[in-house]
Parts: C-alpha cells; structure tokens; sequence
C-alpha cells in the first residue's frame, strides 16, 4: 500500500536523498513551494500540496497548508474505524509521515539589520501546526524536525517493525522544538520586563562530565539568542568539564570581563581567590599569584588578554584546573598543552557588555529571577564621609576593590591595593568575622602598607572599622545606608581613616 510524505522545509540540508529514498519505499511524496521546487530540480515526482487541497497558495504563501485535506491526513486515527470513514467520505488520503523544519526566526532576529516587520515574516504557522498534529498522532504518524533524524526514519522504515518508542521519541523532540520556536518568537516581542508567563528556552551545548559531586548527572544548555558572552567559544585542550568548573568558569569570565586594564582573575569555589591588573598580562599573572600563592593551586584562572608564552610558562608551574582565555599564542598552547588535565577555553570577550540583562536560580518549585549586577561605580560616584580625604592612589585601590567585592559571596570583605587582591574574606554569617579573615590573609603580604578594605554592605556598627583601624587600614569604601552610621564614620575619624560610601549594594549569595 503506498504511504504519504509531506515535506516542507526551509533547510534542506540531504533532502534530496532522503526523499529519493523514500519513493524507494514506496512513499508518495507531498510538498510545498521551494520545497517542492527543490524536489523537481532533482528528478523527483512530487505532488503539490494545492493538488491535494484544490486551493493555491495564499497571501503570499501565509496560507497553503492549513486546510482539512492536510490536518484531516494528519489526525486520523488509523485504528479508529470511525475518523477513517470520515476520511473517505471527506476523500480525504492518510499521511503517514511529516517532515518539517521551521522558518528561520532565529537566524532572522540575530542579524542586527532585521526590522520587527522583518522577523514577524519569519514566523510560522503552517509549519508548527503540521508538526504538533503528527506528534499528537505518533502512533500513526511520523513527525520528523531534525535533518540529523533522517537515516534513523529511513532504518525504521526499512525494519517496517513498529516502535512505539521510536515514534514517541520523534513526537517528543517536536514538541521542544516547536516550545522553544515559540519561546523565541515571546521573547523577542516582549516589552514587559517581568511578564505575567516567562518562556525560557535552551539549547544544549553538552553533557558534563558530573555535576556538584561525582553521583550527579548533569549538562550545560546555552541561551540560543542572548548569552553573546558564553563560557565556552572553544575547547582547546583537556578533559571534560564538570558542573563546578562551568560555575566557576562563569564566575571568573564574568569578572574578568569587567576589567579594561589587562587582568587575571583566579577563581576557587565561586570565590576570587586573587585578582591582579597591570601594563600587561604577564604582570597581572604575577599579581594575581601573589594574591594568594596557596589558594590559586586547583583553580580556575580567566584573563581578558591573550595568553603570551611568558605567561603560560609561569602558569605551566603550578596546577590549575581551568585557564580561560579570548586566545591563546601557539607558543602558549604548546606549553600549557603539555599539562593533559589542564582545560583551555577559548572565551569571546567582544561581547562583554552584552552579558544577560537577567539572572536566575532555581528553587523547590520555581525559579528566582533579577536582573544581572552590571552596576560599576566610578571614582566620581564615591562620597568622601570623614574628615580624612583619600589620596590619588587610595582611590584607585578603593575602586579597584570596589570592582573585586561584588564577585564575593556575602559577607565579602576584600582588602586591596591598587593591582591586586591581598585578602578575601566571604561567606560568613556576620561582617566582622569576613573583616577579620580578609585582614589576617592579607597582612604577611607585601604592599599591605598601601592597602585599603572594601565592603560589599554597609557596616552595621562600628567593630569592623575599628579593627580595620587597629590593622593599619587607611582607606575603606562601603554602600553607606546604615542607621549607625555615623558610628562607623566617628570610629574612622577616631582613628584618621579615610572612608568613602558609594550608596550601591553588592550582596552576592
């Protein structure tokens, strides 16, 4: 008995052979438009989908498939002696197999010429509605979405054994695949920045090698549209990544990418263990290290210049998990190459001001969503509170640590000079046990005479600056806010520190 094949694509990546295939299978084909133009090119006989319909095309083709003749073939129960006398008094056919990939929306919207006009055009309908009433049917119809499908359809029809499973399975990908068209389609008309109903949708970049903890599952799926800056351009070299690693990979791009000066940032446990700027990224490198020689070993290493072989010599030394990089020199990849645990990725940092506009997190039954922390505060946004005055250098330390605190879990304390990180203090359940442990890492250093402390909350009294104070701390920035104080700025005043508030908050949790 001959079987019916609709085939309407935009893509037609091994049409051609597939449809030839089919015919040898003893399928009649049906099509549309460039489609069906693509078909005869090649030799093929196709019927038109105006034939079955007995209606051209419409409205510049907005209308050629969306007719009973089509959805009635499609929706038919085959075991359902009713609907198929239905059909035969209609004079309507069964189709038995779908093939349909939709208009290209995505492709459309990406390009930064295309007018609204322009991507409304791209959105389809004929196409999803062919695909969700062959899914729907799967037990009587295959629907098939992906080119990548077609030599499985093929073997499936060859067996000619049923598979329930096989079917299920294809009526499945359309129906994510027809969500996530229609999620791109909302987002990009949406104007509200919190709407009632928030359509997300993902493409899966690939599977991880485990998640938290080595009995966790897990994968990484990438915004298909907005996430312009990704973790991930390019594995270079090295094994599988981890759940944690893409954490702090994210974490550590995230913040290199905030800085315009040549920058390293290490990265352990979603925390900046050292932070270095400089002239240039060998210097920075040292910084960095500097920050904390024991902390750095393990960890996840993001800079925003290109990796010279000075520098991956003296990375090359010390074991990191991760090196992020916009690229590498050859000198460098072979040197770093050599370490086969090492992961190099290769990071565009182009789109650095183009990071998500939102950030969420999952919680028991839903998801938390804000807007990203691009807040960066300048010198010119600092308020000078005590009657000591910051000097020229305390003003870059302070926005350099002003830059540094707000990529630290709260409680964060970071104490600083003007290049680099000296000691981080995070995570704990009150301020000053963060002042304390910043302070303690940081004072065996060289150039903690010249350092100062940033806060990423207000003080709310005034035991912090005090011990900051009695630790030979001259300069603190901090968001200000608190009803006490006047109690902090009367503690720094006591003791002749400068202090800055910048009014802006940066919990991290």
């Amino acid at each position: 008995m001959t079987k019916r094949a609709l085939l309407s694509v935009s893509d037609k990546t091994g049409l051609l052979e597939f449809a030839r295939q089919l015919i040898a299978l003893d399928f009649e084909i049906i099509s549309t438009g460039g489609t069906k133009k693509a078909l005869e090119d090649g030799g093929l006989n196709v019927i038109g989908v105006e034939d079955i319909t007995g209606f051209p095309e419409m409205l510049d083709g907005r209308v050629k498939t969306l007719h009973p003749k089509i959805h009635g073939g499609l929706l038919a129960k085959r075991h359902n002696s009713a609907h198929m006398a239905q059909l035969e008094e209609a004079g309507i056919s069964p189709i038995d197999l779908v093939v349909v990939n939709l208009y290209p929306f995505k492709e459309t919207i990406e390009k930064p010429e295309t007018t609204e006009a322009d991507a409304i055009e791209q959105i389809d309908i004929g196409g999803p509605s062919m695909l969700r009433a062959a899914a729907k049917n799967f037990a009587d119809v295959l629907s098939v979405v992906d080119t990548a499908d077609y030599e499985r359809v093929i073997s499936f029809l060859e067996a000619g054994q049923e598979d329930f499973t096989f079917r299920k399975e294809l009526a499945t990908k359309v129906f994510q695949h027809t969500a996530a068209y229609d999620a791109l389609i909302a987002n990009y008309l949406t104007t509200e920045e919190f709407p009632e109903k928030l359509t997300l949708t993902y493409e899966k970049q690939q599977s991880l090698r485990y998640g938290e903890n080595s009995h966790q599952a897990a994968a990484f799926y990438r915004n298909p549209i907005l996430a312009k800056l990704s973790i991930i351009t390019k594995q270079l070299h090295g094994k599988d990544l981890s759940f944690n690693n893409l954490k702090d990979a994210n974490a550590a791009l995230n913040m290199v990418s905030e800085f315009e000066e040549p920058c390293v940032v290490a990265m352990k446990h979603m925390n900046p263990c050292g932070v270095g700027i400089a002239d240039n990224i060998e210097q920075a490198w040292d910084e960095a290290y500097e920050s904390d020689p024991m902390s750095i070993f393990g960890g996840i290493v993001a800079v925003n210049r290109e990796i010279d072989a000075a520098t991956a010599q003296k990375m090359h030394e010390i074991f990191l998990e991760i090196v992020i990089a916009p690229s590498f020199s050859a000198e460098a990849l072979e040197i770093l190459g050599k370490k086969k645990n090492i992961r190099l990725l290769q990071a565009d940092l182009s789109h650095r001001d183009e990071a998500e506009r939102f950030e969420t997190v999952t919680v028991s039954g839903g998801l938390l969503v804000q807007e990203s922390d691009r807040q960066v505060e300048a010198v010119s946004d600092f308020k000078v509170v005590t009657k000591t005055q910051p000097t020229a250098e305390q003003l870059k330390a302070l926005q350099f640590g002003q830059h540094v605190v707000k990529f630290v879990k709260s409680n964060a304390v970071v104490v600083t000079t003007a290049t680099k990180t000296l000691g981080v203090g995070m995570g704990q359940p009150n301020r000053i046990d963060s002042t304390k442990i910043a302070i303690q890492k940081a004072m065996p250093k060289e150039g903690y005479e010249h350092a100062i402390l940033a806060s990423d909350a207000f003080f709310p009294m005034d035991d912090c600056v005090e011990y900051a104070a009695q630790h030979n701390i001259k300069a603190i920035v901090q968001p200000g806010g608190s009803i006490r104080d006047k109690d902090s700025i009367a503690m720094a005043d006591k003791y002749g520190i400068a202090m800055v508030t910048t009014g802006v908050r940066h919990f991290r949790h």
